[in-house]
């Protein structure tokens, strides 16, 4: 997981490339936008806006063909995140869904209000569920290039 300190911040660092444009023109976009909806553009990005506290999932998360970005509008939420070959599967990845669920321990991260967070897809992540967050939750298809840092 990479996380960044603010929007500012991901515009420099995710500069290139037409879905990381995307995905700054998404979250300028949160004006027009109602909780809870799913939007797209084009055919690499889906986002909504979500808001509550997140469901404290017994079982970490991964994804293979999409990887998400948090991007944090008010409060604050605790994150653990691990590296996929460190769990173990207890549920196999599934291509409907683009999930796979896994069992195991990971650091502990807390992410708040301005942060982004880019979930890269070598990892998987629970919520803890412990605090009310409202966020953007982009969905960003792998493909067309990878991580500037990488």
């Amino acid at each position: 997981m990479i996380i960044l300190d603010n929007l500012e911040q991901f515009k420099v660092v995710y500069r290139d490339g037409r879905k990381w444009n995307r995905c700054v023109e998404a979250i300028e976009n949160i004006g027009n936008l109602r909780d809870g909806v799913m939007y797209s553009i084009g055919d690499s990005l889906v986002y909504m806006i979500e808001d509550g506290v997140a469901k404290n999932t017994e079982n970490f998360v991964g994804n293979r063909r999409y990887f998400d970005i948090h991007y944090y509008l008010e409060g604050r939420e605790t994150v653990e995140v691990a590296d996929k070959s460190n769990l173990e599967s207890v549920q196999a990845y599934s291509d409907e869904t683009d999930r796979e669920h896994l069992n195991g321990n990971g650091q502990i991260h807390q992410l708040c209000e301005g942060q982004v967070a880019v979930f890269d897809n070598s990892k998987a992540y629970k919520f803890h569920g412990d605090n009310r967050v409202r966020k953007v939750v982009l969905k960003v298809t792998i493909e067309d290039g990878y991580f500037l840092n990488k």
